[in-house]
């Protein structure tokens, strides 16, 4: 995109949800003309994310913690852990749509009530379901992980996943309980890197990497991968 200006908005500041002891304020893109496809994905390289229909990114005073990052998926190379998991999930099915469907509810429900009942999303609702993972501004994807055997086909996870116009953007996934042990979170973020290959999509987008959140550090296990740092997307090979 070119260097018109756009309209932005700052909100105030509120309690952070991942450091307690900091404040949290957010840039948001408010413009019209940055309610598009092309927009978004523009604005993804530029730091921001999505919740619903709503695209921001940190604007914190006192903090920069919150640091985008997006796997390079080219040149992307599995860990030991990381191939375990594909070898230990390899008999699952994945199956993708481009629909929310309503039977994905059910499996959201429990995993919310049952994995975040301590979050800010408890109880799950299906109003809060449709609101947070549907949206207008781009394509999505929806990777379903199915369980299928003889007298068995169960769905038990869903990574919900952003189509950008040079990449795929992880939003959410979501799983059965009792496959927690399967770790489907890590096996979703392979998956979608395969399909950022098949696609020829130089990214994946993972969100918000915070190295001083347990809940949000995770992100900079997949190699290498860069982080958007002072305005700049940074290379980190290890």
């Amino acid at each position: 995109m070119n260097n018109t200006s756009f309209k932005l908005g700052v909100t105030q500041e509120f309690p952070c949800n991942y450091l307690p002891e900091q404040n949290e304020r957010l840039l948001i893109a408010v413009d019209e003309r940055l309610q598009n496809n092309k927009s978004y994905s523009w604005l993804m390289e530029q730091g921001f994310r999505r919740s619903g229909e709503q695209s921001y990114r940190p604007h914190c005073l006192q903090c920069n913690a919150c640091q985008s990052i997006r796997v390079l998926v080219n040149q992307f190379t599995p860990s030991k852990s990381q191939r375990r998991s594909k070898k230990r999930n390899s008999h699952f099915i994945i199956k993708e749509s481009n629909t929310l469907k309503d039977s994905y509810y059910p499996l959201y429900e429990n995993y919310i009530n049952t994995c975040h009942s301590d979050g800010s999303m408890f109880p799950a609702n299906i109003e809060q379901f449709r609101s947070f993972l549907s949206c207008q501004l781009t394509q999505q994807l929806f990777i379903e992980t199915w369980l299928i055997e003889e007298d068995l086909e169960q769905l038990i996870c869903v990574a919900v996943t952003d189509v950008l116009s040079n990449a795929l953007s992880a939003v959410y996934t979501f799983y059965h309980p009792e496959f927690k042990a399967h770790g489907l979170g890590v096996f979703s973020i392979l998956t979608q890197i395969e399909i950022c290959q098949q696609r020829a999509l130089p990214y994946l987008y993972l969100g918000y990497q915070i190295d001083e959140c347990q809940k949000m550090n995770y992100k900079n296990r997949y190699h290498p991968h860069e982080r958007f740092i002072n305005d700049r997307w940074q290379y980190n090979e290890n």
